[in-house]
């Protein structure tokens, strides 16, 4: 079996809602799986000493366009929430609680679920009512969703995946590593697709 891929994501990232679209398919392409990590953009930004491109005037604008011209390109659905961004600490909670207890697999599924609750129907993934009717929606024990993003094993889990990324040398989102090879951002797709296909170039 060959290595997975290693994808870092932020659920208040909408490239990295975009590239949660595809990148299984990729590495389906390509004899791979992925190994998602939920981590907090804001403390890898600050690890690098950077900002959200909103969080520039000058660069708001165009980020806002360039989200929905890549959500157009990729072909998945894309509205912009009303309130962007936003902290999105407890849904990255929740999937690590469905990691470790129930397998990547479902953990997956919140992801595209939480992903696609946010940058399609946005739903406010920060309030606390309307992430567990979401989680009750998907499938998910809502209950036990909302102990384990109040928990502080699960709090504690995002730290550590969050401080593994930076070690890892992840400084943004959406962020993968293909044998040993790192590529930020979503645009990153055809490179990667070409690493996979016939390897370092």
């Amino acid at each position: 079996m060959r290595p997975p891929i290693d994808f870092y994501f932020d659920f208040s990232s909408p490239y990295s809602y975009i590239a949660n679209e595809w990148i299984d398919a990729l590495a389906a392409r390509h004899g791979r799986t992925v190994s998602r990590h939920a981590i907090l953009l804001g403390v890898t930004f600050q690890a690098a000493e950077l900002r959200s491109p909103v969080a520039h005037p000058i660069k708001r604008e165009y980020s806002l366009r360039d989200f929905a011209r890549s959500a157009r390109y990729e072909g998945v659905p894309f509205v912009m929430p009303d309130a962007f961004p936003i902290p999105t600490q407890n849904a990255a909670r929740v999937y690590w609680w469905l990691h470790d207890e129930r397998g990547p697999a479902e953990a997956a599924q919140w992801a595209r679920s939480a992903f696609r609750g946010f940058f399609v129907r946005g739903i406010p993934l920060n309030d606390a009512a309307a992430l567990k009717a979401l989680a009750a929606e998907s499938g998910l024990d809502a209950t036990g969703a909302e102990a384990a993003w109040t928990d502080p094993l699960w709090k504690d889990r995002l730290k550590r995946a969050s401080d593994q990324a930076i070690t890892a040398g992840v400084f943004g989102a959406p962020f993968f590593i293909v044998d040993g090879e790192p590529f930020w951002g979503n645009d990153r797709k055809p490179q990667i697709e070409r690493v996979l296909a016939s390897g370092p170039f």
